[in-house]
């Protein structure tokens, strides 16, 4: 790995021209998310033209985005000229609605004052007299308890336009981040560009939905992958991959996720009688055997990888490292009303070496780095944050570069990678 503290933009100046082989990055989204100042726009076409540049041709660029401002990235990115190939949307069950409650604001205009009815974890935004999960719900990595300083007020509208107003907000709860799919122009046709440089396609059987590779590594928990027939191709005989084709949608496998799909009965398929055949595809299929390719039952979400995330992910190799207080992640005064609120990001922080904000699943940047990357291939990540591009692509086998322009971010980075380096995290 090669670590470089300091602006991308400058750092990328200095890197040769088509230099690695792939970008893969969970940049800005310009949504000034918690405060930060580094937050307050996406990428400029600038900077993605330096991308561009160190890219071999052909090489691809994931670059995650927010649902508000994907449109302002995914410009900036074409812009730069890139080529926009496809949108990944990541969809997860963790976001808490930021939204505002419009009964609330037209009382508190008017000056009236509400009645007190009940009160509300501020863990979970919902009655503390509900049952919950405590193996589920933490906070601060222990058990939750409510207690005086964790709830938050019920309140009954006070005013007539109030309680018109009852239950209506101003924002949707977030449940998907969408990865831009872009691509440096080919020179030539994808035959010759994957010849000459190593890049311009994507790696479809390594990514398939519902097997385990050669490695152990398990490329979707949802779903065990099935055995097509074999045919013949100039005279070698083949196996067809098993498990199912990547898509544009990938999950986290969380309860709230997992109840959107519907149960499905997937068909047969070509279910084999024996003897010879050419397929419509063209393959020969030879000696076939009966029912050698069945359908199966479950979940719709079994056809989408699944990108489980954990705590203790964004905190392993850090054990060196001191925890930050939420305060301290959140940049407020510890003890007022502020700190209570979901919407300040403490619990997502608080109690953790690694108090990054944004830090995204290692199994998610891992298929994601594997998706389009060549074997031992060189990962660019402009934007490294904490590192999660970079624990992803040492476990890979690929080569890293990593810029950040924070020195905190950075040495966590450092020590999350040299973890997985020193073989600790394999």
């Amino acid at each position: 790995m090669t670590l470089h503290l300091g602006d991308c933009l400058e750092v990328m100046r200095g890197m040769d021209d088509n230099s690695v082989d792939s970008i893969v990055t969970d940049p800005p989204y310009g949504l000034s998310f918690m405060g930060k100042k580094w937050d307050y726009d996406v990428p400029s076409a600038e900077i993605w033209r330096e991308c561009l540049r160190v890219l071999k041709p052909g090489g691809h660029l994931l670059a995650f985005a927010g649902t508000r401002t994907q449109h302002r990235m995914a410009v900036n990115i074409e812009d730069a000229g890139f080529e926009i190939r496809d949108m990944i949307a990541w969809v997860y069950g963790s976001g808490f609605p930021k939204s505002l409650d419009v009964s609330k604001a037209i009382d508190k205009a008017a000056g009236a004052e509400r009645e007190v009815v009940g009160e509300r974890s501020t863990n979970l935004n919902r009655p503390i007299t509900d049952k919950w999960d405590k193996s589920r719900d933490r906070l601060n990595g222990s058990p939750f308890e409510p207690s005086a300083g964790n709830v938050c007020p019920i309140t009954a509208p006070a005013t007539d336009a109030a309680r018109q107003w009852q239950g209506w907000g101003t924002a949707l709860k977030p449940a998907m981040e969408p990865v831009t799919v872009a691509r440096k122009p080919l020179i030539g046709t994808v035959a010759e560009n994957v010849l000459a440089h190593g890049t311009g396609a994507i790696n479809v059987d390594g990514c398939r939905v519902g097997t385990d590779d050669d490695t152990g590594r398990k490329t979707g928990a949802l779903f065990s992958g099935m055995d097509k027939p074999g045919g013949i191709i100039g005279g070698e005989t083949v196996t067809h991959p098993s498990g199912r084709w990547p898509a544009n949608l990938i999950h986290d496998g969380s309860d709230e996720v997992l109840a959107l799909f519907p149960q499905t009965t997937s068909g047969s398929g070509n279910v084999c009688k024996g003897g010879d055949r050419v397929n419509p595809s063209g393959w020969v299929e030879k000696n076939r055997t009966p029912k050698t390719w069945q359908g199966d039952t479950g979940s719709a979400a079994r056809f989408f990888y699944c990108a489980k995330a954990s705590k203790a992910d964004r905190d392993a190799g850090l054990e060196g490292l001191e925890a930050k207080s939420a305060a301290d992640c959140v940049d407020r005064k510890a003890g007022t009303a502020g700190m209570n609120s979901p919407r300040a990001g403490a619990g997502r922080t608080s109690g953790n070496r690694n108090h990054h904000p944004t830090v995204k699943p290692t199994a998610l940047m891992r298929y994601l780095c594997r998706l389009v990357t060549p074997p031992g291939g060189i990962i660019l990540d402009p934007f490294m944050g904490s590192g999660s591009t970079g624990k992803a692509a040492m476990l890979e086998g690929f080569q890293f570069v990593g810029i950040e322009r924070d020195a905190e971010y950075i040495e966590i980075a450092r020590a999350r990678i040299n973890a997985v380096k020193q073989g600790s995290l394999l």
